[in-house]
């Protein structure tokens, strides 16, 4: 069974930083592709990004693209999204996402295994 346990959030102002964590377990991730993702109120979940467990291959949304950095650390099982020069507009609730399959993909659908949730709060 797999599982995403997402931390790190939190409240910032707007231009800090915050790095969220997702621990991944019940699976060797070697042939998965991990997202992130958000959803603020009222809004659809919302792609962020993505990273290839495999080969470290990573896409953005053009949203956070050079503000937002993905990484995942091998021996820990851990995704990481680091995010910076933030925004108002990046109040959400942040989800970590897991993809069985090496292609990356923008739809939440094709993620079968989603972490709780951890609330970003950014003030003006």
């Amino acid at each position: 069974q797999v599982q995403l346990v997402e931390s790190g959030g939190g409240l910032v102002q707007a231009g800090g930083s915050l790095r969220l964590s997702c621990a991944a377990s019940g699976r060797t991730f070697s042939r998965y592709a991990m997202g992130w993702f958000r959803q603020a109120p009222g809004k659809e979940r919302e792609f962020i990004t993505v990273i290839r467990w495999s080969d470290g291959n990573t896409y953005y949304a053009a949203s956070v693209k050079g503000r937002f950095s993905i990484s995942r650390d091998n021996a820990k099982n851990t995704v990481y999204l680091q995010m910076n020069s933030l925004k108002p507009d990046d109040t959400a609730v942040y989800y970590c996402a897991a993809r069985v399959s090496v292609g990356v993909s923008i739809t939440p659908d094709n993620y079968a295994y989603w972490g709780q949730g951890t609330q970003v709060t950014v003030s003006s």
